[in-house]
């Protein structure tokens, strides 16, 4: 990750131009024409709306992301699945040690250098109810886009800065 330059916390507060102390609705300037402008906007509403959908289960799009990936490939190795996941390998073994601690996740020896990464029971049921409710939540995100318009902003998407992924 790379270094932040200004960290800017914002409310919780959905910003719908509604005027400040002063009467004044701000202008944003060019904000509204760029795409990071428009992405992050994008990614607060969807990250706002999972948290809603998968409730108290503690489970953020990121985490759910590596609970697919190990659902999908037990015995995953931690480095494989920090490529995976596009993180350095620190902060896997900090994400499994809070997902093994929760009985989520279970490292078991591959070989004499190794563990092999494995969803536990616990995990297993957690992560069928979490897809059921991501895709409703998915469903969401999409839903004022046609089929064809939701394909062409993925592939759109995959094209912006292939090389930085």
């Amino acid at each position: 990750m790379g270094t932040k330059l200004l960290d800017v916390k914002q409310s919780d507060r959905v910003a719908d131009g509604r005027a400040g102390r002063t009467g004044k609705v701000p202008e944003l300037g060019v904000l509204p024409g760029l795409i990071g402008y428009q992405l992050r906007l994008a990614q607060r509403a969807i990250f706002a709306d999972f948290a809603d959908t998968v409730g108290e289960t503690g489970v953020s799009p990121g985490l759910f992301g590596i609970l697919v990936v190990i659902g999908e490939n037990p015995g995953l190795s931690q480095q494989a699945l920090a490529n995976a996941a596009h993180l350095d390998r620190s902060t896997v073994v900090t994400v499994i040690d809070k997902l093994e601690d929760r009985g989520l996740v279970e490292r078991r020896a591959a070989d004499r250098r190794s563990n092999g990464l494995f969803l536990a029971d616990k995990g297993a049921t957690l992560l069928r109810g979490l897809k059921r409710k991501v895709a409703r939540h998915e469903r969401r995100v999409v839903e004022n886009l046609s089929a064809r318009e939701r394909a062409q902003l993925v592939a759109l998407l995959q094209r912006i800065l292939p090389e930085r992924r």
